[in-house]
């Protein structure tokens, strides 16, 4: 089988494509051909050395995936060949063929394409997770949606709207913006606008009062001028920092405004709550299976074309989720 391999960490134009072989199933295992694979932030960065996760080399990139079982192992009991899944790998999904362990796999949803399973479980399951588990959000609140044209900005504006939030959706661009609104969003806000700083346009929006949830995917330079327009006992989710920086946070802003700045990792909540995952992905299964959610797959790339694929992602330039066409 086909495999696009990291043996040196760098760009994508250091990895290769090279034929390799995939084991038979064992254990707890199920062998899956990958039908495609959803492309996400951290894939730009496992391959640099600058994830959490930094597996052996060689591997392959790709942490979602779509595809059919070929075969189980001797202790699998909910999967067998044939069945469609959907599954977070962490790496690995850009291959023909993969190993899954058997409780990082879901059976794919009626009527979802492979392409838009490969672009569910991450970036809802994520933005899912933190709006339900780590910030509590109820109907009526306000939620600001820091890069809301991407992947995970973009499930949390729809998520957002489909637990009664007034969603205000933040991007760059008034294109990016456009995708949002279609995503539900009910206002929207360009910080590309120097006129007047970030904390002040949040303000005049919520009449004064400030935000009660920032769902926080960007980092940088935003972080604190978001965090400076919180409401009272508001919450400042912690989803990632796509703008490249760490930010250091102030931390009387969180005394003055009695105000919780809220860590989200989700991989590592899937593992230490698998219940509660499965409940959640079930879920969001329903929300799709009644149209309050849908993934916007915004470019499908051949699996030659991986580096124009990721290129997508470390560039910004993509609106919802880029995916790979792995195999038919």
């Amino acid at each position: 089988m086909r495999a696009i391999l990291c043996k040196e960490y760098g760009p994508a134009e250091k990895l290769v494509i090279e034929d390799i072989e995939c084991p038979a199933p064992t254990g707890n295992q199920v062998k899956v051909k990958v039908k495609a694979a959803g492309l996400n932030f951290p894939d730009t960065l496992i391959i640099e050395g600058k994830y959490q996760i930094k597996p052996e080399m060689p591997f392959s990139p790709g942490g979602e995936m779509a595809g059919e079982v070929i075969a189980v192992g001797d202790k699998v009991t909910r999967f067998k060949a044939g069945d469609r899944v959907i599954g977070m790998t962490g790496y690995g999904a850009f291959a023909e063929e993969m190993l899954v362990e058997e409780n990082r796999l879901l059976p794919l949803a009626e009527g979802m394409s492979d392409e838009e399973g490969a672009a569910f479980t991450m970036v809802y399951g994520t933005s899912y997770h933190a709006l339900k588990q780590r910030a509590n959000i109820q109907p009526g609140e306000s939620l600001l949606v820091l890069g809301a044209s991407g992947g995970v900005g973009l499930a949390a504006v729809e998520l957002g709207k489909a637990m009664g939030a007034h969603v205000i959706a933040a991007a760059s661009t008034d294109a990016k913006l456009q995708v949002a609104k279609e995503a539900g969003a009910d206002e929207l806000l360009n910080y590309s606008n120097t006129d007047k700083p970030l904390k002040d346009m949040i303000k005049e929006m919520t009449g004064g009062k400030g935000v009660d949830v920032i769902y926080d995917p960007v980092g940088g330079d935003f972080t604190e001028q978001a965090l400076r327009a919180m409401a009272w006992n508001g919450r400042h989710l912690i989803i990632g920092f796509a703008a490249g920086e760490i930010p250091k946070i102030p931390a009387n802003l969180t005394l003055l405004k009695s105000c919780s700045v809220v860590g989200v990792f989700w991989g590592a909540f899937t593992q230490k709550e698998p219940q509660n995952h499965v409940q959640n992905m079930k879920e969001l299964f329903q929300m799709h299976s009644d149209g309050k959610i849908k993934p916007k797959v915004s470019e499908v790339f051949a699996f030659e074309d991986y580096v124009n694929a990721l290129a997508a992602l470390s560039g910004r330039t993509a609106t919802g989720k880029v995916v790979l066409k792995v195999s038919d």
